[in-house]
């Protein structure tokens, strides 16, 4: 592989303008089909298998004109302190409200409050429930204006009225402002490692193609494909990050060539060749992990892996060849200021500069006096950060989690003062009686036993389809969607069924957006391990063939688990514990999203393989060319851990960008992967590796001889590159400035 893409890097960078070109060119022609593809329809959440679902689909199916694929809102008014929504002023100004919002464009239902008796026990709270005939994404503007002008007419009254449901849905954004804060981080992180401002350029231009080309491609074909806002966000931060990562390396390893004495285009193929094996196999890491969500069986988790793998290999592919090319353009002034000013024979200087200690050199040091203490501090820690993971508790925030300055968040917490916790997060019985002598009778009788069950406040009558077989209950938990007691309710209601439908021959299934987050999340963990079985499996056979060993890929993959566990750990302190939450812009606390924790597990272990690689590769490399394995171990922190520590910095940055962002599964996901960044670059690769390497000693390297002689040799190190070197490599290191053409 070295070989290949030794020469793949001189033809990039000796044919630049034409590699440049055609990346340009691909942009433009993705970008043109973005523009021109139509808007991708919200296709919704599903999740397929689960008793939640099914009842959906049978909702749809038996009330097809129930409305549940158009836009909702949901409007509470709130009297005036002291006052009751039912005095004459307070219920004049309802009723003129919803009058203008029934008279408006796209209305399928509006009811009077006051009429369909949703006033609360106290009398100071009402709402009413807007249906509209069209999905949120097709409302006009005229239809939104209607509805906002009535809703401040009631305001201009002295009624405080909100806004719930989809209609109005206040828009999340990936990153805002902080995602920019976050890469110009990223762009300072560059400029103190390389010292040029065309090396720290690079690596952003390259970043910025992958983004646009993998996000242009999602565009188009999000119409097809079905993919979401989520889908598009994600590939947006993984792009950027890998996107630069994986330039830092190439332009690391060239700078270095050239401090060895090779011409511009044969340090070009050579970092290619040795750096750019490192990428492919990093980024085939990163593509296992994502691409391993399929097996979760959850249609959007799909996806959003498959996208997000999409965008890590054309991050690959536009490393490998645009970056060479790049280079071209601009040979010496990505090297460093110092080099690039003085004379052009001191090239031949620098390896005796390298040979000086630098800080990886003295860490590798200190880890190979102190290993086993250092190895145990290091697991002891990220045990200790990982220990919240056992309170973890899967669910989806909705209108509750967002902040008090949204109009939902405003009316969440109204309707649940004046209704009670449980109002919010209604289970949806739907009671199939087909067959049977009476249906209205077994619907009665099954209505009044969930009534009588512990935790239920009340049971809404019954809603029957044009068939009169099928009916639809309403049951009002005692507690908030979020609570454990409501899941317990769920478990309940679902674990009695046998006893509550005995003698009427009927059967009912529970659903709900509060059924949907606890069947979503048991799915969720069910798969997990079998996710994890999968992803590790076959990153294990990727890392064996290219280190050559047995033991490294075990301790990677031991590595990337105390990494996972530590972030998730994280995550449950902030976010549902609520540890520094506020400084975060975390408005509040709640159960974890469910989807979050194993899109990270698959993220996490990609990028945890990605620095094994990168870490591991430059020490497999010394060590293959005849060092013991403690010298090896110093030579390759000697020559990595500046590019590790600088990749983890900028990866870090740009996911900490996404924090700032309103879409709550971006933000967590934001969050966790740069603290999953943090534990697994600076504790797990940079200590606990290099300490059990140590440790280890010739045996970390080992293989049985039957196995090595079944596993492909894949040439990582580029031994082929230093057996054979390139006749175009000139005597020195300089050459004469070469044209700026495409030949």
């Amino acid at each position: 592989m070295a070989a290949y893409l030794y020469r793949l890097g001189r033809l990039a960078f000796r044919r630049r303008w034409l590699f440049s070109l055609m990346w340009v060119l691909v942009l433009v022609g993705l970008g043109a089909g973005a523009a021109l593809a139509p808007a991708a329809p919200d296709a919704g959440f599903s999740m397929p298998g689960t008793e939640s679902q099914k009842a959906l689909t049978q909702i749809q199916q038996d009330f097809p004109n129930s409305g549940a694929k158009g836009a909702s809102a949901r409007i509470v008014f709130v009297a005036p302190a002291g006052q009751k929504i039912t005095a004459a002023g307070s219920e004049t100004a309802v009723d003129r409200v919803v009058a203008e919002i029934s008279a408006g464009p796209q209305v399928a239902s509006a009811a009077n409050p006051f009429q369909a008796h949703t006033v609360s026990p106290d009398s100071t709270t009402a709402y009413t429930n807007v249906s509209y005939t069209v999905p949120a994404k097709e409302l006009t503007a005229d239809t939104k204006r209607v509805l906002e002008q009535a809703v401040q007419h009631g305001r201009d009254a002295g009624v405080t009225v909100e806004i719930g449901g989809t209609a109005l849905a206040t828009p999340t954004s990936a990153g805002g402002a902080t995602e920019g804060i976050g890469i110009i981080a990223a762009a300072v992180v560059l400029l103190v490692t390389f010292g040029s401002l065309v090396a720290a350029g690079l690596p952003l231009l390259n970043a910025m193609i992958t983004v646009g080309v993998s996000v242009a491609a999602i565009l188009a074909l999000g119409s097809t494909l079905g993919l979401s806002a989520s889908t598009t966000s994600l590939a947006n931060m993984l792009g950027i990050a890998v996107g630069i990562d994986y330039a830092v390396l190439i332009i690391s390893r060239y700078r270095e060539e050239r401090a060895k004495g090779h011409a511009p285009q044969e340090a070009a193929g050579r970092a290619v060749g040795t750096a750019g094996s490192a990428v492919v196999f990093a980024g085939l890491t990163v593509v296992i992990g994502l691409a391993g969500l399929s097996v979760v069986g959850i249609p959007a988790l799909t996806k959003m892996g498959l996208a997000a793998a999409g965008a890590v290999a054309v991050a690959v592919a536009v490393s490998l060849t645009l970056v060479p090319a790049l280079l071209g353009v601009a040979p010496r002034a990505v090297l460093a200021r110092r080099t690039r000013k003085g004379p052009r024979r001191a090239n031949h200087d620098q390896p005796a500069r390298a040979g000086r200690p630098t800080g990886g050199t003295r860490w590798g040091r200190l880890v190979l006096r102190r290993p086993l203490p250092i190895l145990l501090l290091g697991i002891v820690g990220l045990g200790v950060v990982a220990s919240p993971v056992t309170q973890l508790h899967l669910g989806s925030g909705g209108d509750g989690s967002k902040p008090t300055s949204t109009t939902e968040r405003r009316a969440y917490d109204a309707l649940a003062e004046a209704f009670g916790p449980g109002f919010n997060g209604p289970l949806t019985i739907v009671v199939d009686a087909k067959g049977t002598a009476d249906p209205h009778e077994a619907v009665s009788t099954i209505a009044k036993k969930i009534a009588a069950t512990p935790g239920v406040v009340s049971v809404s009558p019954a809603r029957f389809d044009p068939a009169g077989d099928t009916a639809i209950l309403s049951a009002v938990p005692d507690a908030a969607p979020t609570d454990t007691e409501t899941a317990d309710l769920i478990h309940t209601l679902r674990g009695e069924r046998a006893t509550i439908t005995a003698d009427t021959d009927a059967t009912f299934a529970v659903t709900g957006s509060t059924a949907v987050d606890i069947d979503s999340a048991q799915k969720v963990q069910d798969a997990l391990f079998p996710y994890l079985g999968v992803v590790v499996s076959l990153a294990f056979l990727l890392l064996m063939v290219v280190f050559r060993s047995v033991l490294i890929p075990l301790k990677a993959a031991a590595g990337f688990l105390l990494s996972v566990l530590a972030a998730l750990g994280a995550v449950v302190a902030v976010f549902q514990w609520g540890w520094g939450a506020s400084l975060l812009g975390v408005h509040a606390t709640g159960p974890i999203m469910s989807l979050m924790p194993i899109f990270m597990v698959g993220i996490v272990f990609g990028l945890a393989m990605d620095y094994e690689v990168f870490l591991v590769s430059r020490m497999r490399e010394a060590y293959a060319h005849g060092e013991s394995p403690g010298n090896a171990i110093v030579s390759g922190m000697r020559t990595s851990a500046r590019v590790v520590v600088a990749a983890a910095l900028i990866m870090i940055s740009v996911f900490s960008g996404f924090i700032g962002g309103t879409d709550p599964l971006i933000k967590m996901i934001g969050f966790g992967m740069a603290a999953a960044v943090l534990f697994d670059a600076f504790v797990v690769r940079m200590a606990i590796v290099p300490a059990a390497l140590a440790l280890l000693g010739h045996k970390a390297w080992w293989m049985p001889h039957w196995l090595q002689r079944i596993i492909p040799r894949v040439d990582i190190e580029g031994e082929a590159l230093n057996q054979a070197p390139s006749p175009a490599d000139a005597a020195t290191a300089e050459p004469a400035p070469e044209p700026a053409t495409t030949g």
